[in-house]
């Protein structure tokens, strides 16, 4: 299996930066950012240069520790108002994906658990704690990926919706990763892949990773699932997650709810991945999730090279829908497979 040449987010070498691939630019090049503020990791977030909601988690941890970095270089004292308000910017970049906010806040808990020390201590334990964020994934997505493995036979025939690989994640990823992990131990899949309208996260991102990885990659329009349900002999649909609600109601990329509507209706397994991070036990259940509505050029406009839709037209663009937990056939966590009913506070 060939891996991307680096994780998609990691600490620089010498701990001052963040090296991000840029996921807007794939599959035409690999291209890297540099960023070294609360503003520009916010931004790299909000801009989807970072994206899949376990990577968004790794990435936040990061630049709250740059955030302490950068004013204890200035002379601010552990805590100050300025370093919780760099956490603040981070926060708020997205709000539908909960990793976000729990890195976060994670990291504020081990600054508040640190704030007598010195600049220097309060840096490196800071540090230390997004490595954990960091090394706690790469562990979460081998564990999900066994367990998911699990659930397939050799030669199964899957579909998948966005992106929820190494890109998204760390190494293996959630959605993808039983396939990543059984290919890598000689297993053959078929994966049908969703474009995933209107960013494309499926042709331009797990196109790329399954075929790098050698798997078998089909790739169709997301209203083609339908047609491919009823006339072929699918084993199960795979996708990942950006929060889940206390009774198994699960956001993801807009366009999940209606793959998971067709696999009821034609009997295929769906399947939602994702590590315990992703639960949101405060949430309790779908209706309470914030879904981010975003730029109506995503629509019109980025992916093309004329525009496609008349000048002044009125746009619609949620990033995410919600699955409800009655859909859902298992919730694969790094603990194990969970059946409905869900409680999703016990994962």
């Amino acid at each position: 299996m060939q891996y991307l040449p680096d994780d998609p987010v990691r600490l620089s070498e010498d701990g001052k930066a963040v090296i991000a691939i840029d996921q807007r630019m794939l599959p035409g090049s690999t291209d890297y950012l540099t960023l070294r503020t609360a503003e520009e990791v916010a931004a790299a977030i909000r801009t989807l240069a970072v994206r899949g909601a376990p990577c968004i988690g790794i990435c936040a941890g990061y630049g709250v520790y740059l955030s302490a970095l950068r004013r204890a270089e200035a002379g601010d004292a552990p805590c100050s108002s300025g370093f919780f308000a760099d956490a603040e910017i981070i926060r708020a970049a997205r709000p539908t994906a909960v990793n976000l906010m729990w890195a976060v806040d994670r990291m504020l808990t081990c600054a508040g658990a640190h704030r007598t020390s010195d600049s220097r201590g309060f840096c490196d334990a800071l540090r230390a704690e997004a490595e954990r964020i960091h090394a706690e994934d790469i562990a979460n997505c081998r564990s999900i990926s066994e367990h998911g493995l699990t659930l397939l036979r050799d030669g199964a025939a899957v579909i998948t919706h966005c992106n929820a690989g190494a890109l998204a994640t760390s190494r293996y990823g959630t959605g993808l990763g039983p396939l990543l992990l059984g290919a890598e131990r000689g297993m053959t899949f078929h994966a049908y892949v969703d474009e995933t309208r209107p960013l494309l996260q499926g042709a331009r991102l797990t196109a790329y990773e399954l075929m790098r990885a050698g798997i078998d990659t089909t790739l169709m329009c997301d209203n083609m699932a339908s047609y491919l349900m009823a006339t072929r002999q699918i084993d199960a649909c795979m996708v990942g997650c950006d929060r889940v609600a206390a009774n198994g109601d699960a956001a993801n990329k807009i366009g999940t709810s209606g793959l998971a509507i067709l696999a009821k209706h034609y009997g295929v397994p769906f399947y939602v991945f994702c590590p315990c991070s992703t639960v949101d036990p405060d949430c309790a259940d779908g209706s309470a999730i914030h879904i981010e509505q975003r730029d109506p050029e995503e629509i019109t406009t980025l992916h093309f090279a004329k525009r496609t839709a008349p000048e002044g037209v009125k746009c619609f663009n949620p990033a995410f829908d919600v699955t409800p937990a009655s859909l859902i056939t298992a919730i694969i966590t790094e603990h194990g497979i969970l059946r409905p009913p869900y409680d999703m506070r016990r994962a």
